[in-house]
């Protein structure tokens, strides 16, 4: 495949949490110039016993939903064997890859996912939940210290009892010099920003309007968003943002929309 000069091409800007970024700012790297720039900071919890307590009980749930890689992480830290009666739902390929990581799989495991990329959220999801099956059950939620309700909500609907747990912490990531060295670029220069996240794009706007105040966040508002769910799509366009294009979630969609615009 010809490759293209990646000093002519406008750089990529990875936004996902630095774990996260890595392969896919691997990936990108061998046809775009890249720059890592988290607009999510995975932190750990200070008091994890709430957590402990809740993954001692683990095969009480029917299922278990875990809403990012981070929090497969946090729960496998104290989960040595996942138990084979407790099935699993995620809503994308990396939560798949990182359940492989400690040997969970469709083979050891009863995994439910949307099975399209372009639905890899709650909504995909629950498509393909058993939902008479789980009406009254309980299904743990396993997320960072907050999270959108709509699985919650949906589920209560089908008679399905539904418990939180809080397992890592989402975090803004600290303004240092040398991240303010990169808005700076950012506000002078040309760049495609990959955001899988709408709290991130909201953290973007938030660093950029402490750095450089409402003018900054009017340059920012001219660069082109790749957004990987109509969501994050929409909620661009509110904040001001003109050139805003949606694509599928998963690395291969990223890679071939930003493939596309080389």
């Amino acid at each position: 495949m010809h490759k293209t000069n990646v000093l002519e091409a406008v750089p990529v800007v990875i936004t996902r949490p630095a774990k996260q970024a890595t392969t896919l700012a691997a990936r990108v790297s061998e046809f775009r110039t890249v720059v890592v720039f988290p607009l999510l900071e995975i932190a750990p919890l200070a008091d994890t016993s709430g957590l402990e307590e809740v993954l001692r009980n683990i095969d009480q749930y029917a299922l278990v939903v875990f809403v990012s890689p981070n929090a497969i992480d946090a729960v496998f830290t104290y989960i040595a064997r996942w138990p084979r009666q407790v099935a699993i739902g995620i809503v994308g390929q990396g939560s798949r890859n990182a359940l492989a990581e400690y040997g969970v799989t469709a083979q050891t495991a009863t995994i439910y996912a949307p099975a399209e990329l372009q639905k890899s959220d709650s909504e995909g999801l629950l498509e393909f939940l058993p939902l008479d099956t789980l009406a009254g059950q309980r299904v743990l939620i396993v997320r960072g210290q907050h999270g959108r309700d709509f699985l919650t909500q949906t589920l209560h609907k089908h008679a399905i009892a539904v418990h939180h747990v809080t397992a890592y912490l989402r975090l803004v990531p600290e303004l240092t010099q040398v991240r303010q060295e990169q808005l700076q670029a950012f506000l002078t220069g040309k760049f495609d920003f990959v955001l899988t996240s709408s709290e991130a794009l909201r953290n973007l706007l938030d660093m950029v309007r402490r750095y450089a105040g409402e003018q900054g966040v009017v340059k920012m508002q001219h660069q082109r968003i790749i957004a990987t769910h109509n969501r994050i799509s929409d909620i661009a366009r509110s904040l001001g943002f003109s050139d805003v294009i949606l694509c599928g979630t998963g690395d291969e969609q990223i890679i071939a929309t930003l493939q596309s615009l080389s």
